[in-house]
């Protein structure tokens, strides 16, 4: 007799599954409860997208778990340029979560172009440029670009935080 342990090993696409369809939960519970008069002129909604969204991404998740259970396994890539026997860098992927937890603080406080560039510094950083001038100049850029991108382009106001009325 097996135990649902030993079932289940070598199976991680399983997770990927399961956080695919609380995904897709989630944007239907969202869409549910969006509140929208019924229009004439439009009588799709804006309800609709969503719930195509959410319910392609459960549909998925079950096809998943199905073709996992029956012996389905990803491929590792053949052209992926990585050595799977070496462990995780660790000093590289710590910087660069701590680049964008510390983006996640901040941005409200101190506004996309401060916390945006220190994200892009911290990213650079944490991949390994050592160019610290160059690499604050193109973070300030690319914050700056971002920023007025949004604003401009697409009409989304991103926190100003310190620079309001600067900006």
């Amino acid at each position: 007799m097996t135990t649902i342990a030993s079932r289940l090993k070598g199976r991680a696409e399983l997770g990927f599954a399961a956080l695919l369809g609380a995904v897709g939960a989630a944007v239907l519970i969202d869409a549910s409860r969006l509140a929208v008069p019924y229009s004439q002129s439009d009588p799709v909604g804006p309800k609709t997208v969503p719930f195509i969204v959410g319910g392609l991404l459960v549909v998925c998740a079950v096809l998943l778990v199905v073709d996992v259970l029956r012996g389905g396994r990803g491929e590792a890539e053949g052209g992926e340029d990585v050595d799977l026997t070496h462990p995780t860098d660790w000093r590289t992927v710590l910087p660069l979560l701590a680049a964008f937890v510390l983006n996640i603080l901040i941005i409200d406080i101190a506004g996309w172009v401060i916390s945006g560039a220190l994200l892009f510094y911290g990213s650079v950083w944490a991949l390994g440029s050592r160019r610290y001038v160059r690499d604050v100049i193109i973070s300030v850029a690319l914050s700056l670009a971002t920023f007025y991108g949004f604003y401009l382009g697409l009409g989304i106001r991103l926190p100003a935080g310190f620079l309001t009325g600067v900006l």
